[in-house]
């Protein structure tokens, strides 16, 4: 997985992104590419809009393009990554686009990439968004990582599956098999009260060990929490840090209204998550 997508939108936990992108780079000594992003324009704009606000938008996005470029542009040169020109065969930096693109845009850019980082979606003004996390999750075709407000210090060490034995998340596993092959550790955690039918987690750590992963499998119970909530206290004492998880087994609508271990992870977690669907 060497050619890693991030698009850039100077929200509050941008530099965790930066970070989590270049620990995984790292770890396949590959390609981190930043582009501008911005949130989707309508698909139709009346005609008798003013031309102020359109001129002057565009050259706030275009600022807002350049803040995002300088800041990526930044962290590279602190973090000693040369640029793609000076070292197109090693771990390398660079940057797609002079104008912000929206949400659409870098889901179907993304397609070219073998992972999308973005920051965990929040609540308060500022966060990450969510119409991008999951743009990138149902229209790029490719897992997204997602990383948590706080940078963290290390990524791929020890991975925690959360295994419900869906196709989901069997997807999900098999994306993600170059990262659990580097893994020191790889544990098939299963929560017994949140299940569908399928393999058990045992049969997914003895399939995992068939392809040279050193895999393990481990039951803990929900009791009163949630499955979400479950999968994270869980992962946490476990000591991963980076989580593999199919992304709404459940409807979404159904997890809009009713929540579900998805919506939870993607508000909740606190350490990287490489999610597909």
């Amino acid at each position: 997985m060497k050619n890693v997508l991030v698009p850039v939108e100077l929200h509050s936990t941008i530099d965790s992104v930066f970070t989590t992108a270049l620990l995984f780079a790292r770890r396949f000594d590959g390609y981190v590419e930043g582009m501008p992003l911005g949130p989707d324009l309508p698909d139709l704009v009346a005609f008798d809009m003013p031309v102020s606000w359109s001129v002057a938008d565009q050259h706030t996005w275009k600022e807002m393009a350049d803040e995002s470029h300088r800041q990526f542009e930044d962290f590279m040169k602190t973090a000693n990554v040369p640029t793609h020109d000076a070292a197109p065969d090693g771990l390398s930096w660079g940057w797609a686009g002079e104008s912000s693109f929206g949400d659409s845009h870098v889901s179907s850019y993304a397609r070219l990439f073998d992972i999308c980082v973005l920051g965990r979606p929040g609540a308060e003004r500022g966060d990450a968004r969510m119409a991008t996390a999951e743009a990138a999750l149902f229209d790029s075709g490719r897992p997204i990582l997602l990383a948590p407000p706080t940078a963290p210090g290390t990524l791929g060490e020890t991975v925690v599956i959360a295994w419900n034995q869906s196709m989901e998340t069997a997807r999900a596993t098999a994306l993600s098999m170059p990262v659990l092959k580097k893994a020191k550790k790889v544990i098939v955690l299963t929560i017994p009260e949140h299940k569908v039918e399928g393999p058990t987690g045992e049969q997914m750590a003895h399939n995992l060990r068939a392809n040279g992963v050193l895999a393990e499998a481990v039951e803990r119970s929900a009791k009163v929490r949630g499955h979400g909530e479950a999968i994270i206290e869980g992962a946490t004492a476990l000591g991963a840090d980076l989580l593999v998880k199919g992304a709404y087994t459940q409807s979404r609508l159904r997890q809009m209204i009713f929540g579900g271990a998805t919506s939870y992870i993607l508000a909740k977690a606190n350490l990287p998550v490489f999610m597909s669907s």
